[in-house]
């Protein structure tokens, strides 16, 4: 079984995918013949993208390469194969290069294994890596350019791309004096895709261009209520920007625009449950779809989705605690057939991921729906103060649904979830504790090259046992963060309440001398739900051969809930390290 599965990525015949320049126009071609990207991000029906006119599919990242290009081959589809690229608000330091050398070698394993697979089309070598600002560090460049010349070496049969965060800043004028092995630019733009072509040029674009995520305006480019939740479009009023992306770009200029890829072709909770999703979490079809597949193939719909025209609550839709609200809708088929409206309450945090980040599902308000029809319903809101949405889901009898979202509120003083009071001093180790408050398992960077021994008999600062930390590398760093629970990166309540508490105490000391460490508090920031109300950064420390005292001022912080209790991290400073730790208190 093995030998044949060898076997077959072996003598697998490429498809020859070439960008070519004739007479200033730029073309895409597969073996041979003109290919523009009609296609989308996500890991939908692919089979009913090409029934939609569709050609291709982009991943982000090459974790389920195997499985996504057998996929992509059954459903005659191209891939444009993601290779993902560490971004800085992830830890990722493009001037360390032992991350940088790993992230080579993994993009290298990728290509060398996948690159005569016949359903490729491109690698796109990173996304939105650059971040949000100027996006012109040459330590990213350099290093994206080092990996698509790589490419070209093993791979002269498809072509690079990479992929940027719109294009403002110095992140054109970047990519094309740095990355001279980069072929295609890919452009990931929403509310700003219409005039990506206008801009592209201005700035002094020349390299071909593929729109590589589009859509609806973003939740970071749309009006806000006064209670500061962005206002989501319906699903009828999306279309438009999904035709208009298309049409402003592959259509109205192919000679230097490639193709275009919308997103999302799935579902995804992402500033909501809707904003971005082409389909609804089962499958069911919005109308964006719809507008692709005309875009695609110039045919529209046989069986459109239904239309939402308006939804509104009555009055101020901030009520008091346990009030009822009134809401109206307009909707129907375009061609007459049957609607069925479903309504629901959802809580509304407004904590939205960093990069597209992962974002917790928000639940629905149970017996939240009084009574509804398909054109009312009337809601009894929660007593509980905060932020809401009003959702409606509108289906036809032939898979097709549209979907619309009111924000709402419930007035008063919104409860924060504070951590478990703490009695002062909490001990957060001391020889050999085996009951701790904060447990050591936030893991981060080599965590390969990492072992804690929590009860070492080696030497202790008092008692009989202390912490033994080893870095077994001599490059790069790694880190621990004690979390309480065990596990959470701000996902799930927990944590202490730590008033009053005015200094975290670490003991330490090395092996040999000359370690280095860092102690901090805190680590799990406000963009997720259950984040440390205080996050205080320490200094690197030198160790010694002898116990040293660390202190960290915890004085003026809001220590109301505190998740990650302490935050270790270690660099390996061209050698192993050994760290010992003992005694650690907030007091």
């Amino acid at each position: 079984m093995i030998t044949t599965f060898i076997a077959a990525l072996l003598f697998q015949t490429p498809t020859p995918v070439q960008v070519k320049q004739v007479s200033g126009h730029w073309t895409l071609t597969v073996s041979g013949k003109p290919f523009t990207v009609k296609g989308a991000g996500g890991n939908g029906s692919w089979p009913m993208l090409v029934a939609a006119g569709g050609n291709s599919v982009r991943t982000w990242g090459a974790d389920d390469i195997e499985a996504d290009l057998a996929k992509a081959q059954k459903a005659g589809v191209k891939v444009m194969v993601g290779i993902w690229l560490g971004h800085k608000e992830h830890g990722f330091k493009y001037d360390d290069p032992a991350q940088v050398t790993k992230q080579y070698e993994q993009a290298k394993a990728v290509i060398q294994k996948y690159k005569n697979n016949p359903a490729i089309l491109m690698w796109g070598i990173g996304n939105e890596m650059e971040g949000y600002d100027q996006g012109d560090d040459p330590n990213i460049w350099i290093a994206v350019e080092d990996i698509a010349h790589m490419a070209h070496k093993l791979d002269p049969n498809h072509p690079t791309a990479t992929v940027i965060a719109e294009i403002g800043g110095k992140k054109v004028p970047a990519i094309h004096n740095l990355c001279p092995s980069i072929d295609i630019v890919g452009i990931n733009s929403y509310g700003g895709a219409s005039s990506i072509y206008d801009r592209y040029v201005k700035q002094g674009g020349t390299k071909p261009y593929i729109i590589t995520e589009c859509g609806p305006p973003g939740a970071w480019e749309s009006k806000n209520t006064p209670w500061q939740r962005p206002i989501e479009l319906t699903s009828t009023e999306k279309e438009a920007s999904y035709e208009l992306a298309y049409r402003s770009n592959v259509i109205n200029h192919p000679d230097l625009c490639l193709g275009c890829f919308s997103f999302l072709w799935s579902h995804k909770q992402e500033a909501t449950a809707t904003w971005f999703g082409m389909f609804l979490a089962d499958g069911t079809k919005l109308g964006a779809v719809d507008a692709m597949q005309k875009a695609w193939s110039g045919k529209p719909a046989e069986h459109p989705c239904p239309r939402i025209d308006a939804m509104s609550v009555d009055g101020d839709p901030a009520v008091d605690p346990g009030d009822a609200l009134k809401a109206h809708l307009t909707a129907s088929d375009p061609k007459g057939d049957v609607i069925k409206c479903s309504w629901s309450l959802v809580s509304d945090s407004g904590v939205i991921g960093v990069n597209g980040d992962k974002e917790d599902i928000p639940d629905a308000v149970a017996g939240a729906v009084l009574s509804s029809t398909n054109s009312s319903a009337e809601i009894k809101m929660p007593k509980t103060p905060g932020a809401y949405r009003l959702f409606v889901v509108v289906r036809n009898q032939h898979g097709g649904a549209a979907v619309a979202n009111v924000p709402v509120r419930v007035r008063g003083a919104v409860p924060v979830a504070i951590g478990a009071k703490a009695k002062l001093p909490m001990v957060v180790y001391s020889n050999g504790s085996t009951d701790l408050p904060f447990t050591p398992a936030g893991w981060m960077g080599s965590t390969g090259n990492m072992k804690l021994e929590m009860n070492s008999s080696d030497t202790s600062h008092a008692g009989t046992k202390c912490i033994r930390w080893d870095y077994k590398a001599n490059e790069g760093w790694g880190g621990i963060a004690w979390q309480s629970p065990e596990g959470d990166w701000g996902d799930k309540p927990g944590g202490y309440d730590l008033t009053g508490a005015k200094k975290l105490t670490v003991w330490a000391k090395g092996l040999v001398g000359g370690e280095q460490v860092t102690f901090s508090l805190g680590i799990i920031k406000n963009d997720k739900k259950y984040f440390d109300t205080a996050i205080v950064n320490g200094d690197k420390h030198e160790l010694t051969q002898s116990w040293q005292k660390f202190e960290l001022s915890l004085t003026g912080k809001d220590l109301t809930r505190i998740k990650t209790g302490l935050v270790m991290v270690i660099a390996s400073q061209g050698r192993a390290a050994t760290v010992y730790l003992d005694d650690i208190k907030i007091e």
